[in-house]
């Protein structure tokens, strides 16, 4: 497979994840971008996703350690909710090998819509923490590990899933709530990567090549978010999430698509 990449391709696919780790390390979602470079080289799907997931986890690695060092997450305040996204994920893999993934495959645009109008029009959504809802053991053990579970099972909009968590429910701010998505997701997405190695089936070439781009891109956005909070990141994270509705929408097998085909055919 590796010899199919050429120099060419292979340059291609660490400016896309460049991009794709400044823009995930702000909002999630670079696998809007990082997924389809994989797959337009000729990478199968299968093989596409697990490469995705080892790229994507030194750039989640990255804006992790940047947001710590800055102060915005407390390793030990979040071993407990980063415990059960392990736990979660770990669970939602092993699933996804049982059963399909149709039913997700139709609800999650809807609650990422959902999401991208909560985020719009929210007035909690900002620079200042306001009060939480549910405590962080009760929110590790429902959203952690039910977000976790969702990554290891499916993967799209997981970063937006724990962004939404942390604001709505733990009354974090944008700089802290991304700064701690990032440290779940980044469980999450170590969870998964290690099934798909033992698996074979990652195209280590262009992940490995990928991952420095990615980490470079993740230094720079993390940045980008500690500096502008809100004004870029509110923003940003709408428009991942409708992307992402788009692109999953957009798939010639997606029910509704079926439906408005359909509905316009007839």
């Amino acid at each position: 497979m590796t010899e199919l990449l050429t120099t060419d391709l292979l340059i291609f696919l660490a400016i896309a994840a460049l991009l794709a780790g400044f823009i995930d390390a702000i909002a999630g979602g670079g696998g809007l971008i990082t997924i389809p470079a994989l797959l337009s080289t000729g990478i199968p799907p299968a093989a596409a996703l697990a490469t995705n997931k080892l790229q994507g986890s030194f750039g989640t690695a990255m804006a992790t350690i940047t947001f710590w060092r800055a102060g915005q997450i407390e390793l030990k305040a979040m071993a407990f909710p980063v415990a059960c996204v392990f736990a979660g994920s770990a669970t939602g893999t092993m699933v996804v090998r049982m059963t399909g993934t149709g039913f997700m495959t139709a609800v999650i645009p809807v609650l990422l819509v959902a999401i991208a109008l909560y985020f719009l029009l929210s007035p909690r959504v900002g620079d200042v923490e306001a009060k939480a809802r549910m405590t962080l053991p009760a929110f590790s053990l429902t959203v952690g590990f039910a977000v976790g579970f969702y990554d290891g099972f499916f993967g799209p909009g997981t970063g937006s899933f724990f962004a939404l968590g942390c604001v709505a429910l733990l009354g974090m701010n944008m700089r802290r709530a991304t700064a701690n998505t990032k440290l779940l997701n980044f469980t999450s997405n170590v969870v998964s990567l290690g099934v798909f190695a033992l698996g074979g089936q990652i195209v280590w070439k262009a992940g490995l090549i990928m991952a420095v781009a990615q980490v470079i891109g993740a230094w720079a956005g993390s940045h980008a978010a500690l500096r502008f909070g809100t004004k870029l990141v509110r923003p940003l994270l709408v428009i991942v999430c409708l992307g992402m509705t788009i692109r999953l929408v957009a798939q010639p097998d997606h029910p509704l698509y079926l439906l408005v085909r359909d509905l316009f055919a007839a």
